[in-house]
């Protein structure tokens, strides 16, 4: 098997955005690409947002400011990476701008939702279209072992139907999705951070892409 050629696979995908839904190991396997591809990290900072562990135990209460919370952390990387040299150096994120409107429509009330769209396009968030998407898929039963097995306190109120209603909403957004090369990978058998040739594979499978809309399976 003919060895990768990492110096390629940096100067073709000079920004890569790993995506999906909570728990499916994306922003591991961020980092894991950004090391070895010697790219620049920008990540979600979840952990930052004051709101996010009340939204998960009152919704209905806590959904709006926590929210908005996400918006303008998002949209102040999104400024940061549109003013970086991309040519400097390859960026990887673990996640997408316009994805921010996916978790709006699900968790606000519709006059929520009607302000944060005014707040949205007033801010207008804008970021360079990525060289590459991957979008990692796994069943609702993988991601709650997964949210169980990472013990982080705040994820606890996370409900099975929630979970269910999010990969559903991210399979029909990257169902209609088209602005970038898209690789969707179903992630349920693979581990990227400890298994070598679960990375090795996924590699070639991003080396040898030559279609807009590929998908990726082992095991």
């Amino acid at each position: 098997m003919s060895k990768i050629n990492t110096t390629s696979l940096s100067e073709r995908y000079r920004y890569i955005v790993v995506e999906g839904p909570i728990a499916v190991g994306k922003t591991s396997l961020t980092r894991r690409l950004a090391a070895h591809l010697g790219a620049q990290l920008m990540l979600e900072d979840a952990a930052s947002n004051p709101f996010l562990e009340r939204f998960y135990l009152e919704p209905e209460r806590f959904a709006f400011p926590a929210q908005m919370f996400f918006l303008f952390q998002r949209t102040l990387q999104a400024s940061n990476i549109k003013q970086r040299d991309l040519f400097a150096s390859p960026t990887i994120s673990d996640f997408l701008m316009d994805k921010d409107r996916l978790f709006a429509r699900m968790n606000l009330a519709d006059d929520e939702f009607e302000l944060y769209q005014r707040l949205y396009q007033f801010l207008s968030p804008r970021t360079a279209v990525p060289d590459l998407v991957i979008y990692l898929q796994a069943p609702v039963h993988v991601l709650q072992e997964r949210v169980k097995r990472r013990a982080w306190s705040v994820e606890r109120p996370i409900s099975e139907r929630y979970l269910h209603d999010l990969t559903n909403r991210y399979a029909d957004y990257f169902h209609h999705y088209d602005a970038s090369p898209l690789l969707i990978v179903n992630s349920e058998h693979l581990n990227f951070v400890d298994h070598q040739q679960d990375f090795e594979l996924l590699l070639r499978q991003i080396d040898s892409m030559r279609s807009p809309r590929e998908f990726f399976s082992h095991g």
